[in-house]
């Protein structure tokens, strides 16, 4: 696939010395779902208004379907649909026409039928006539993902798009990212609820303070970082771990009835017949066995916090 958002070596600095992204390379390939994830503050929105040329690089540059977001704004930024965080619309204009107003923005002509397919996509057709400010926060967050699609952009940028939303928008919400993902769309997704983006992401980036920390495919980012422990609860307690078992990485539970042990998701061989075999030589006796596996989440709290401080 073809990188349809170039993005290279981006330094982003405020006035007041804040460097808010810091030589950022990034490419996002057509028709891909790419989940950014990082702590608040991280340089995510940054990054993306930086991409929609909301806001100017200090250093770098940005280019969409082959424009420069700077030299050829008009042409990038025609490509490009945004759903940003803070929802702002005219309180007293009617749903139609605040999203027939923006296909307008772009100099496309009028075309009510897809206006009306955008709408009834998001639930928002039976509101058409309504003002804005008569609308729930979750209806206007939709006439917001409604006005981002009114001009069909090639590139679709969802910033916190579920954030205080209800279960029913974000159904929706997900449901209409899969038609759009068919129909060749790129969606640039940032989110706080992590499992959305192991749900339906092709690929994940991690950023914090303002450096991108890696951008891999999800598959292979939960292979080569995730982690899967292997509970053995016993039949007797103990209260510590014999000596023969010390190469092993285990944690033993406080009331000595279970033992904990973590080995990589994507080894061949995990240790775990070695580990039986030693416990059976020692004369542990076993109730149970259970196993789990880290969650994108667990990989991504462990990545945000490494290097950092207490």
């Amino acid at each position: 696939m073809a990188a349809i958002v170039q993005v290279e070596n981006l330094t982003k600095t405020y006035d007041g010395g804040f460097t808010a992204l810091k030589d950022v390379s990034l490419d996002i390939q057509e028709g891909e779902i790419l989940a950014l994830l990082g702590p608040n503050g991280a340089g995510k929105t940054t990054l993306i208004s930086t991409i929609c040329g909301i806001s100017n690089p200090t250093s770098g540059r940005v280019r969409v379907g082959g424009h420069d977001v700077i030299e050829d704004w008009r042409a990038a930024r025609s490509l490009i649909g945004l759903v940003p965080q803070e929802i702002r619309l005219e309180p007293f204009e009617i749903v139609g026409n605040t999203v027939r107003f923006s296909r307008g923005l772009f100099g496309k002509s009028a075309n009510p039928a897809f206006i009306d397919e955008v709408l009834h996509d998001l639930s928002l057709y039976d509101k058409r006539n309504a003002r804005t400010a008569e609308l729930s926060g979750g209806m206007r967050r939709r006439v917001l993902i409604a006005k981002a699609l009114a001009h069909e952009p090639r590139v679709l940028f969802l910033d916190e798009p579920t954030a205080g939303v209800d279960v029913e928008l974000r159904r929706d919400m997900w449901r209409l990212i899969e038609r759009l993902r068919g129909e060749g769309v790129t969606i640039i997704l940032t989110t706080h609820y992590i499992e959305e983006a192991e749900m339906i992401a092709d690929r994940i980036g991690v950023i914090r303070s303002g450096e991108l920390l890696l951008v891999e495919e999800k598959a292979d980012l939960m292979r080569r970082l995730g982690r899967k422990e292997l509970t053995v609860e016993l039949h007797h307690p103990v209260e510590t771990l014999p000596d023969r078992l010390a190469e092993y990485d285990l944690t033993l539970s406080g009331d000595g009835r279970r033992l904990v042990y973590g080995y990589k998701a994507g080894e061949e061989r995990t240790g775990i017949t070695r580990l039986l075999s030693a416990l059976q030589a020692e004369g542990m006796a076993l109730i149970d066995l259970q196993t789990r596996e880290s969650s994108l989440e667990d990989i991504f709290v462990d990545l945000v916090q490494e290097g950092e401080g207490p």
